[in-house]
């Protein structure tokens, strides 16, 4: 005979009423149920854990489907966005490049009339030799490394070390297959530089900061944070126009260049041989003594090229700094 269906509804509310009140003590049951059948048959549970993977697994994969559908749109979409904003910012930068084609065109053609004119020397070719950094020799008072490239690849002693983006410093010493750079940083360098805008020359001395000191400005030099720095050419060491760096900090008589050159992520080194030997020294070559009285530690470099005015000025103070260093 078949039982009413309230009589169905009155067994069961006890049983839902008595599972509701202990469901926390049964699931804690449970679980360490659980946990004693995967210590003692673990054959068992393993079994048990790959067959529920694999009826669930094709589950899920209908369910993910329409969510990774709708993430790959979304994707495409901000991609999209991404590509639209990109593609203006080409266009404009296409623009302004060629312009600034049409500007150098023009300008290289009145620089070869003029040049043609009066009868202008050509410059001399340059050639590089590209070397990886192999060991950083920097240390409490030392801002030099070392690179796997030597005589054998044309690099001689003062010859120019450039980074990416500008000047990272001079070939201080030279093997068969190595030579040591000595960065902007080290205390021991001095560059003759000029600021770019103002064309006010000085020197880039190092203090074995990341950031060297700009020195022997003049006393109207007025220099401002974000003005470029490049070499003067001063001395026959380095072509006017290397980068150098921008101007950090402009105190009263302290003036912080941050160089272009990123020391922390410098893993090559182009050597420039520019035919520049200047007031450095190459190897196996004999210097000439100054006229007049030696001044100390000066007796072993080469006599000043004949520069007047204020270049001339700075690339003998910078001889003066270095010289009882090196």
């Amino acid at each position: 005979m078949r039982r009413p269906a309230g009589t169905l509804l009155t067994l069961a509310t006890p049983i839902r009423a008595w599972a509701q009140r202990f469901a926390f003590l049964l699931l804690v049951g449970a679980a360490f149920a659980l946990m004693l059948l995967g210590k003692a048959d673990t054959v068992f549970v393993e079994r048990a854990r790959t067959a529920i993977t694999d009826t669930v697994t094709p589950v899920l994969d209908v369910v993910s489907r329409p969510i990774a559908s709708v993430a790959e749109v979304l994707r495409e979409g901000q991609e999209l966005a991404a590509l639209r904003a990109q593609n203006a910012a080409l266009r404009q930068e296409n623009a302004r490049l060629q312009h600034w084609q049409t500007v150098a065109r023009r300008l290289q053609a009145e620089n070869t009339a003029l040049s043609q004119l009066l009868n202008v020397a050509p410059e001399p070719s340059t050639s590089y030799a590209t070397g990886r950094v192999v060991a950083d020799t920097g240390g409490a008072f030392v801002r030099s490394v070392l690179i796997n490239a030597g005589r054998t690849m044309g690099v001689q002693k003062g010859q120019a070390a450039l980074a990416g983006d500008g000047l990272a410093g001079r070939v201080a010493e030279v093997g068969q297959h190595s030579a040591r750079v000595l960065l902007l940083t080290d205390i021991n360098s001095r560059i003759p530089v000029v600021i770019a805008d103002s064309r006010y020359r000085g020197i880039l001395a190092g203090d074995n900061t990341s950031r060297p000191q700009l020195r022997y400005l003049p006393e109207e030099a007025r220099p401002k944070p974000g003005e470029r720095i490049v070499t003067s050419g001063h001395g026959g060491v380095f072509p006017p126009g290397l980068p150098v760096g921008r101007v950090a900090t402009a105190e009263e008589g302290n003036v912080r260049i941050s160089p272009f050159a990123d020391w922390n992520r410098m893993e090559f080194l182009r050597v420039a041989d520019y035919r520049m030997p200047g007031i450095l020294m190459t190897d196996g070559a004999t210097a000439p003594k100054p006229p007049g009285t030696p001044r100390p530690g000066m007796d072993r470099l080469p006599e000043l090229p004949s520069a007047s005015g204020e270049g001339g000025a700075l690339a003998e103070r910078a001889l003066e700094a270095e010289a009882p260093r090196e």
